[in-house]
């Protein structure tokens, strides 16, 4: 996906003077096309992103709209109290973008995987979070985090939509597939894993599938209520600890609507044999792949 969001952005700041670029050391053979667009105005800030979102701040309080992009972890974790703290709490027009989120950088272990990110960020004050869930998908969540006015986040990864898929335009809540057994929630490239589910079902099986595409949810959608209302069950689908995801979220906005359904949470379970691996290894200890949601949507028929 950072091909597809350095494209969007080599647009955005070539009519747009005050984007200002900065890169924790990272961006090689993906951003030269935004260095040599904006010129000046793209920093490398070095291994030290905790001064690059300080001075991303900074620059926001002048006038300026500053991108911050390192690795999900790097971009997140290690300057999280300056997000809080010089960002958020002062609601600086920031834009944060984390690449590889959830397991994305799969051997390289815990340190380079990003299972909390959406939590810890959608916490903070006037904190937006924004989730494309293919390739395709980045260059209409791009647009709609820098449209934001206020902090935000953009979780990149990786994946191709079905050629048979029709991308429909960004909005926080999608609807890809329709059924009437059962309705699945999911957020990031990990749909992809449920579209790939959904042809070892039968056409009788089929799911009402939505993408969400924004933490915090600001609301559900009357689409996902009437779903949820018809099939009386959902399966939450999320590369993200449950604490603090997608499932929760819903969870929350459902209770407060007095709906209520049979509930199954599919999410990041950390390392439960001390091992790493490829993304796709730790999707399937965490039962994200696409035979262990085909064997959920079926248990849950």
């Amino acid at each position: 996906m950072r091909k597809e969001f350095s494209k969007t952005i080599e647009k955005i700041a070539s009519r747009d003077k005050k984007v200002i670029f900065l890169t924790g050391d990272l961006g090689f053979m993906a951003l030269e096309n935004v260095r040599d667009a904006v010129k000046d105005r793209f920093i490398n800030a070095g291994v030290s992103e905790q001064n690059m979102i300080s001075m991303a701040a900074g620059l926001a309080s002048q006038g300026f709209t500053p991108i911050c992009y390192s690795i999900a972890p790097f971009a997140v974790f290690r300057p999280a109290e300056q997000i809080r703290v010089d960002v958020c709490l002062h609601n600086m027009n920031v834009k944060i973008v984390g690449n590889g989120g959830g397991y994305g950088y799969g051997i390289m272990g815990g340190t380079h995987h990003a299972l909390e990110d959406l939590a810890v960020l959608s916490s903070f004050p006037n904190m937006k979070c924004y989730v494309p869930f293919c390739n395709e998908d980045t260059e209409g969540a791009t647009k709609a985090m820098m449209e934001r006015r206020g902090p935000s986040y953009l979780r990149l990864g990786l994946g191709a939509k079905p050629t048979w898929l029709t991308l429909p335009p960004y909005v926080h809540t999608r609807k890809l597939t329709s059924g009437n057994k059962i309705t699945v929630a999911a957020i990031g490239p990990v749909v992809l894993n449920a579209l790939k589910a959904l042809e070892a079902l039968p056409e009788k099986d089929q799911i009402d599938l939505f993408i969400i595409s924004e933490i915090p949810l600001p609301k559900i959608t009357t689409a996902l209520q009437n779903s949820i209302k018809k099939t009386k069950k959902l399966i939450v689908l999320e590369e993200h600890v449950s604490r603090g995801g997608l499932a929760e979220n819903l969870s929350l906005l459902l209770m407060k609507q007095g709906m209520a359904c049979r509930l199954a949470s599919l999410c990041a379970q950390g390392y439960l044999n001390g091992l790493y691996g490829s993304q796709a290894y730790h999707q399937k200890i965490s039962k994200l792949d696409p035979e262990s949601i085909t064997k959920m949507i079926k248990k849950m028929i």
